[in-house]
């Protein structure tokens, strides 16, 4: 046995098997002993630290990014799925259905296919990531590709789903259980720093995310686990930005596909977290969102573009000196780079072409 094995196990480091989020929070969730839980092992997500972006937005501030592509299906979305999906079972229901701009559809596909049940996914025609899409047919899930954006798909969904909800389950975030399962981030970040930070900054595209993150704080803090409430900062894509400016907006655009919705179903709720903790819920531009994506990536963080939208708020809040020494920010990154390989490849400079010499090599290296 090596000797870091054996100093770890006398100091009593031993590693513990990690549960999944529906045991380790089982009191705070719509459960009770007689539903099955499908769960694969989601939750418990790295609070990393960034010291670069702390040296960016002030003195004796402190930054974490909330790493939720290290979810099963790499993203926050198997946090709400788990548990609908084992409510879902629970209740008999045969099949499950959801609309997607892509991370819902390979979870909900995924935590089917664990619980045995059949998913159909309706996606906007021509506007998924590939890595996204990928997911959702190998895990089984019947795809159907609408002409049209995502509010349309989710219309669809919503009315497929109300004709027979005992049969086919709607498990997207208009499902109260996917709210009370992605909560569950808040409830991680609070034990992970021990207390509920001053700032959470996050992207906003259908707004269930802002939704959740606030009710766990609050149900945290009123039970005793925490003593503050955090400032819930949400931020939209700048040409996808509906609750900034009011109103719908019927073709919306970003680079950010994960959160281009131009009618966010908790559009009602996010509003309440920003105005009930004294928020904000802004935009940022397509270049704002790249600039913070390569940013976190060269510092070992490859999370897909609509997570950046949490850093460049978070650069754009503190450039307007929003931050106050002694502030404390978590970033969520909802999902991991690799759904969206294009656009990284997009991103890219020019790879360097060379022979196999040495020298060669080593003039390049040089230069």
């Amino acid at each position: 046995m090596a000797e870091s094995t054996k100093a770890g196990m006398a100091a009593g480091a031993r590693l513990t098997r990690w549960p999944g989020l529906i045991e380790h929070y089982r009191r705070f969730l719509p459960v009770t002993d007689k539903t099955p839980v499908v769960t694969l092992n989601e939750g418990n997500t790295p609070l990393i630290e960034s010291p670069d972006l702390a040296s960016r937005v002030g003195r004796n501030i402190k930054v974490y990014l909330k790493f939720e592509g290290a979810n099963p299906t790499g993203s926050f979305k198997d946090r709400g799925m788990t548990v609908a999906m084992s409510k879902a079972l629970g209740e008999g229901v045969r099949a499950v259905i959801c609309a997607s701009t892509g991370n819902t559809s390979a979870s909900a596909a995924a935590y089917a296919g664990r619980a045995g049940l059949q998913a159909y996914v309706l996606i906007p025609k021509g506007a998924v990531a590939l890595g996204k899409l990928s997911q959702s047919l190998m895990h089984g899930a019947r795809v159907v590709e609408v002409i049209g954006n995502f509010d349309i798909c989710l219309k669809v969904v919503r009315d497929v789903a109300e004709r027979d909800p005992l049969r086919i389950r709607l498990v997207n975030s208009v499902n109260p259980d996917r709210i009370a399962g992605q909560k569950t981030a808040a409830f991680e970040i609070c034990d992970q720093l021990g207390e509920a930070p001053t700032h959470h900054f996050l992207p906003v595209g259908n707004a269930g995310n802002i939704t959740a993150y606030w009710a766990g704080y609050r149900e945290y803090k009123s039970v005793g686990l925490s003593q503050r409430l955090p400032k819930m900062m949400g931020y939209q894509a700048a040409e996808s930005a509906p609750i900034v400016v009011g109103h719908p907006i019927d073709d919306p655009h970003t680079v950010a596909t994960a959160i281009k919705i131009g009618n966010p179903a908790s559009w009602t709720s996010a509003t309440s977290a920003r105005d009930e903790s004294g928020g904000i819920i802004d935009m940022v531009t397509d270049p704002e969102i790249l600039t913070a994506y390569r940013l976190i990536a060269a510092h070992g963080v490859f999370a897909e573009p609509a997570s950046a939208a949490s850093v460049a708020g978070l650069l754009k809040f503190s450039a307007s000196g929003g931050l106050k020494p002694g502030s404390i920010a978590v970033c969520t990154l909802t999902g991991h780079g690799l759904k969206d390989p294009d656009t990284a490849m997009k991103n890219l400079s020019n790879t360097i072409v060379v022979e196999p010499d040495i020298a060669k090599v080593l003039k390049i290296l040089d230069s």
